[in-house]
């Protein structure tokens, strides 16, 4: 008895069908570059300016980062949720972040505690915290 050759076109369709959303939710090709570049104070709150460097393929439509600021001292003085999207590919961009009664000065290391929200327009996108390339130019490190 001979199989018919229907069976793996209908096998390999059902397989497109199932598997082409777990595609288009797979992480980006390439790293997330986030760049501690300048802090400045305004009366009672710190600009933070982080430079991102988008090196993936991917529009980024939603990064939420989830941040962690310690003093001097090695103690935790806030948790912030920041929005960082949009970031266009292969695009860098300047954000500008107010961190609100807090001086400067104050402020000892960043760290990227996670990610909130990861996503393109074809949905949520994956290992998107492990994607993250974080550096600083000043003596207030940024990491994760």
């Amino acid at each position: 008895m001979t199989q018919s050759p229907r069976i793996p076109s209908a096998l390999a369709l059902v397989t497109t069908l199932f598997c082409a959303p777990a595609l288009a939710a797979t992480p980006p090709e390439g790293g997330l570059e986030v760049e501690l570049n300048k802090l400045e104070q305004r009366a009672d709150a710190c600009v933070t300016y982080l430079v991102f460097g988008n090196r993936t393929a991917v529009d980024l439509t939603s990064l939420q980062l989830e941040l962690v600021l310690f003093d001097d001292q090695g103690l935790i003085q806030q948790r912030l949720a920041l929005e960082a999207a949009p970031l266009a590919a292969g695009k860098t961009s300047v954000k500008l972040f107010e961190v609100a009664d807090t001086r400067c000065e104050q402020i000892g290391r960043i760290l990227v505690n996670g990610i909130g929200a990861c996503s393109s327009a074809e949905g949520t996108l994956t290992d998107c915290l492990q994607r993250i390339e974080p550096s600083s130019r000043l003596s207030t490190k940024l990491f994760k």
